[in-house]
């Protein structure tokens, strides 16, 4: 159980890594950065469309539209240069071990 849990950690820190290179890349469309800023912006905001103390609903607006616009963001970017992200993203990671 452990392990699946480092694991999961392990994951979303390499995907805020890849898109982190993504915001930055020079091929990155502006309304991908805009979407990416977004939702990086709405899960560390402490202004919600519905308050977290609502029982269930006050989460599940941050577990709906972070993901989405994420999603949009990167059908939006070229594949290549996710997959040029996401490479030297694994390649730092390898070499921190």
């Amino acid at each position: 159980m452990w392990q699946k849990a480092k694991q999961l950690v392990r994951t979303f820190e390499q995907e805020i890594r890849v898109y982190r290179l993504v915001l930055t890349h020079p091929r990155t469309p502006w309304l991908a950065r805009i979407l990416l800023g977004a939702a990086v912006a709405y899960a560390a905001s402490p202004i919600d469309l519905i308050p977290d103390f609502i029982p269930v609903i006050g989460y599940l607006d941050d577990i709906i539209i972070v993901p989405m616009l994420v999603v949009i963001a990167l059908r939006l970017i070229p594949k290549d240069v996710v997959a040029e992200c996401r490479a030297r993203v694994e390649k730092e990671m390898t070499n921190v071990k």
